[in-house]
């Protein structure tokens, strides 16, 4: 069995909004413009909208871990086979260090770092708090003897003599080194919207919020402490057996998927895409924005996003719209998440206005302004549909502020929710023809027979219409 030392860490944090996100993307740009490393992020949990930020700065595709989605072996896995030429892994954790789905703390941040052994640093939100950092750090640093806490990184610090208070506690009572001190500012945080940060890649001047973070990091993190602690790690297994090279060529005349990619449709794992290149996939990158006419594909894939925030844009491509509707009466196989469950349906309505979509689903969707569904979903699969067997277990997520109304009663489901929320509480997966759209999120890594089966329906299409032609 290979060992592979990579040098790597966590950063962890005593809750969410304490500062993981802003602390990462300005360590990454220190790691990667200021030294010039090549650096692999990682992100803990189902997570769009982080993870493009990470892949923005690294210039290296951010990978998902989850403990709930995926073994402890599929964790370890990934992680080496997406690290193991990079100088260090970075991975940002997500709510606090702890926190997971149970009392046992699965699916947590320390879940992770205990399966690829990656020491954590802590990230501490330290507003109106002195010397009380010292007994917070101290139960963290004993409240799980698998999980190492081997620095702490003091946010929101308000001026020296805090700072003095905080590192003096720290080192009085708890012996453990601080990695950073990040300044109270504002300039220090991305904007964000009802599900998270804005997306990396929508608005340029964005940019201006990244240099202020990397020049704050670069001026208040110990870099070379960092680093140390990283290159502590020890040398990690690959427990699967042997790891498979990242960034495959698809094979050649291959059916043709068209996977919708765009400011208003952005949330897809890469994982997923690459699994369907290495079932056999050949793929096609569709601007639901700007593409005035649908390709000739042999299948869609559309995942979610803002279709709300660009619904008039959606709107206005009239021509792309039709032709998706016609396709799907024609029976092309489609697999659509989220967002493009909403651009399947007939309007949408946000903020007071209403939006023609697709209308190839008898459905309406409304926005609301709190989440309809949150977290982890589990389904059992009930219902004949294009791309499972009836009987599996499918686990997902998902986080969405629309509901769907003015429904067909006809419309049939392929999924009974065992957990979350999925369409009404009870029922996710519409069926149309070759149509699954649900509000379930899938990672590959977690449902690896889906990418099979949609390249298989694809095939399938391929050799049916070429033999009508």
């Amino acid at each position: 069995m290979q060992r592979y030392h990579i040098p790597r860490l966590v950063i962890g944090a005593p809750r969410g909004r304490s500062g993981k996100t802003t602390v990462t993307i300005g360590l990454l740009a220190a790691l990667v413009y200021g030294l010039k490393l090549v650096v692999q992020p990682f992100k803990k949990g189902p997570d769009f909208i982080d993870p493009g930020w990470l892949s923005r700065i690294a210039g290296r595709a951010c990978r998902n871990l989850d403990g709930f989605l995926m073994s402890r072996e599929t964790i370890r896995s990934s992680f080496v086979r997406h690290s193991r030429d990079a100088d260090i892994a970075v991975v940002e954790g997500a709510m606090g260090l702890f926190d997971g789905v149970d009392l046992e703390g699965s699916g947590s941040t320390a879940e992770i770092a205990r399966a690829i052994a990656a020491p954590v640093i802590l990230v501490v939100d330290t507003t109106r708090m002195t010397r009380s950092v010292a007994p917070l750090v101290q139960g963290f640093i004993h409240f799980d003897p698998q999980v190492t806490v081997a620095g702490v990184i003091l946010n929101q610090v308000a001026r020296p003599r805090h700072e003095q208070m905080l590192r003096g506690a720290l080192e009085k009572y708890c012996g453990v080194s601080v990695l950073g001190v990040i300044p109270k500012g504002k300039k220090l945080i991305i904007p964000d919207r009802h599900l998270g940060l804005i997306p990396a890649g929508e608005r340029d001047e964005l940019d201006q919020a990244l240099e202020e973070i990397a020049r704050v990091a670069r001026e208040c993190l110990d870099l070379e402490g960092i680093l140390a602690i990283a290159r502590q790690a020890p040398p990690l297994e690959d427990i699967s057996g042997g790891v498979k090279a990242a960034g495959e060529k698809p094979r050649t005349g291959g059916p043709l998927i068209g996977v919708f990619r765009d400011r208003a449709f952005s949330f897809y794992y890469p994982e997923n895409l690459e699994a369907l290149e290495e079932a056999g996939a050949r793929l096609i990158f569709i601007d639901a924005l700007r593409d005035s006419e649908l390709p000739e594909v042999d299948a869609l894939y559309i995942g979610g996003g803002f279709p709300e925030v660009f619904a008039g844009q959606l709107e206005a491509n009239e021509g792309l719209r039709k032709g998706v509707c016609r396709a799907i009466e024609a029976g092309l196989p489609v697999y659509a998440e989220c967002g493009g469950l909403m651009y399947l349906g007939r309007r949408l309505t946000w903020q007071g206005r209403t939006y023609q979509m697709c209308g190839a689903l008898p459905f309406d969707v409304v926005m609301d302004g709190k989440p309809c569904g949150h977290g982890y979903e589990v389904v059992e699969v009930t219902g004949e549909n294009p791309f499972f067997p009836t009987g599996s277990l499918i686990r997902g997520h998902e986080f969405h502020h629309s509901r769907l109304v003015n429904m067909d009663p006809e419309l049939r489901y392929a999924f009974r929710v065992l957990r979350g929320c999925g369409i009404d509480g009870e029922k996710d997966g519409l069926v149309y023809k070759g149509v699954l759209a649900a509000y379930n999120h899938i990672h590959a890594l977690a449902v690896p027979q889906w990418a099979e089966a949609l390249v298989g329906r694809a095939r399938q299409w391929r050799r049916t219409t070429r033999m009508a032609k």
